[in-house]
């Protein structure tokens, strides 16, 4: 099946396209998607957004760059929540359609880079997708789609040609289909750029130095919080099981505990997350960015109306959560709370690093759920489904998730690390994956 025809079925792609800058290069024959909030020039990336369809960058982003040096293909751009504003990729801009889940297109993908993880499942060539995550949009649809995502430590990977969500909270990461894919493309997008202030100036690892390394040894916690209530009873057997073969090769696990984190994790993530969004999006009014419209009336009412008719109905509701809890008079009781909170939550994960080499947990609570199931879902039921993995996207915590199981539906097994720990995750990732 080529990719137009991979395309009608599970609408997987925004854009369809190739670009390739050199022949030669460690990269070389790699093909690599890239997620529509990530730049590529002369490509339309429009985020999945009504809003910015038509926009083609006269950059590209300082990853894809990398990748283009190195002798990788651009094969186009994949679909995605709008903006990444969502835990399914249900919610695609006004005119995009949403991706299918590959292994049965009556469930959904996971968002927000459900395009990302339904492609990489489905190509059956050497293929890497680039995506991004603010509260889990990496390894939810990794888990969904039973295929392996990396999302590492903040700033690792330069931001430079990012449509941004939250600032403080985006991270790039890889999609692939196994652990060496995303360790040797890590290797090369890694490092510091001076284009982006937030991108680490710390040395890159050799990662694929730490594929099949012996765990005997290395101390892992399970977070006892992750397998309580709302855990379904498959995902909690296949997770048990990993972790028995773990002991089985020496790994010491013990359980520890994240109470804040599961607290007050999923509010203080969407609080944050909401404000920086809205004020993101507020460049976005129809005159200097975004789609423009017939000029008539005042400002206010040209502003509404181009927002009102290429924000989609998730976009207009962070927008105006976020608006409200920045505003004079309720700042300080909603997000200068949030981000005190969202301290202590960095410390609290930093106190069990102390003692553990690695973190584990379910990367999702359930199997990938049917999209009629989902369309019943409260706005609050949806969100709460991040539960397992805004804590490390809070943190700036590197993570993985990698499919575990023998049942028909994929479930992720996520592994968790202090900060610029890849190469430990790595080291663990590559032995679940046996």
């Amino acid at each position: 099946m080529n990719l137009e025809q991979l395309n009608q079925e599970y609408h997987c792609f925004n854009i369809i396209q190739d670009l390739q800058e050199k022949e030669e290069g460690k990269l070389k024959g790699l093909k690599i998607s890239v997620k529509d909030s990530i730049c590529v020039k002369d490509m339309e990336s429009a985020a999945g957004s009504k809003m910015l369809e038509g926009y083609k960058p006269v950059f590209h982003a300082t990853a894809v760059q990398k990748v283009l040096n190195e002798g990788a293909t651009i094969i186009g751009k994949t679909s995605q929540d709008c903006f990444g504003f969502g835990s399914f990729s249900m919610n695609t801009g006004i005119g995009f359609s949403q991706p299918l889940n590959p292994i049965d297109k009556t469930r959904v993908t996971g968002g927000s880079s459900g395009g990302s993880a339904c492609l990489t499942k489905l190509a059956d060539f050497d293929h890497v997708s680039f995506g991004e995550s603010t509260g889990g949009s990496i390894a939810c649809p990794a888990a969904y789609c039973g295929v392996v995502g990396f999302t590492p430590t903040y700033g690792r990977i330069s931001r430079y040609g990012l449509i941004d969500y939250g600032n403080s909270l985006d991270k790039l990461g890889l999609i692939a289909k196994t652990v060496k894919q995303c360790a040797e493309v890590l290797e090369i997008v890694a490092g510091h750029d001076e284009k982006d202030s937030t991108s680490i100036d710390a040395p890159v690892d050799q990662y694929t130095k730490f594929l099949n390394k012996d765990i005997k040894g290395l101390k892992i916690g399970i977070i006892k919080e992750s397998l309580q209530e709302g855990i379904e009873s498959e995902v909690k057997a296949a997770f048990e099981l990993t972790i028995n073969k773990l002991k089985d090769k020496g790994a010491i696990v013990e359980e520890v505990s994240l109470p804040l984190t599961f607290k007050y994790g999923i509010s203080v993530y969407y609080l944050i997350a909401m404000c920086e969004a809205s004020t993101n999006l507020a460049k976005l009014c129809g005159i200097r960015y975004g789609a423009e419209e017939k000029p008539e009336g005042n400002f206010n009412e040209y502003f509404s109306k181009v927002r009102s008719e290429n924000f989609n109905e998730e976009a207009k509701r962070r927008i105006i959560l976020g608006t409200f809890a920045r505003m004079s008079g309720f700042r300080d009781a909603y997000y200068i709370k949030a981000a005190k909170i969202r301290t202590l939550i960095i410390n609290e994960y930093k106190e069990l690093f102390k003692n553990y080499d690695v973190l584990v947990s379910p990367t999702m609570p359930n199997v990938a759920p049917k999209i009629e199931d989902v369309k019943k879902l409260t706005p609050l039921q949806n969100y709460m489904m991040d539960v397992l993995v805004c804590g490390p996207n809070l943190a700036g915590l590197p993570h993985i998730s990698i499919p575990v199981g023998e049942q028909t539906l994929p479930i992720g097994f996520m592994i968790m690390g202090d900060h610029l720990q890849e190469s430990k995750i790595i080291q663990v990732a590559s032995e679940v994956e046996k």
